[in-house]
């Protein structure tokens, strides 16, 4: 399923992208929010983790992340703590906090994510396949060297590979 931006065009609007959904790092996000729609205070983005993805251990340096859980469960390890979202939950992670966030439900996760100032949203769109409906495509090398290129421009942080946790 695309999703599609149902904005209005207004007159002397930019011509922005219609297709706002992508693949990045093997999960569906949506855009919902970017730099262009908030002055840069910040991007609201919809992610759909499937069950058992972890992202690896990371930071954003430039930017506080808070999660919305809409639907399933996340949970957090954030510097020395650890936390189970379900529905109805919100966990907010401090800029410069190593944290690894997981899809550890029995299903897929359904959440938003509010990073302030923007700068997580840029990531994905230019780091990002566009959802043309089809299979979740398979990284490259370019693609790797391209995505710490864009992360380190907007002050992310790989910090271990898949499956490491904080440090206690």
């Amino acid at each position: 399923m695309t999703t599609r931006d149902t904005r209005e065009k207004t007159e002397g609007a930019d011509d922005r992208m219609t297709t706002r959904a992508f693949w990045f790092l093997g999960n569906h996000l949506t855009v919902l929010a970017d730099h262009a729609d908030t002055g840069g205070r910040y991007d609201l983005i919809e992610g759909r983790p499937p069950a058992g993805d972890q992202t690896p251990l990371h930071r954003h340096t430039k930017y506080a992340e808070q999660l919305y859980v809409l639907d399933g469960e996340l949970t957090v390890w954030a510097g020395k703590g650890m936390v189970v979202l379900h529905a109805g939950d919100t966990f907010t992670i401090p800029a410069g906090t190593a944290h690894v966030v997981a899809a550890t439900g029995g299903g897929p996760a359904h959440g938003l994510v509010i990073a302030s100032p923007s700068g997580f949203a840029r990531l994905i769109e230019e780091v990002g396949t566009p959802d043309t409906g089809g299979a979740p495509p398979q990284p490259s090398p370019a693609d790797l060297e391209h995505f710490n290129r864009i992360a380190a421009e907007v002050g992310d942080e790989i910090l271990g590979p898949p499956g490491a946790l904080p440090k206690a």
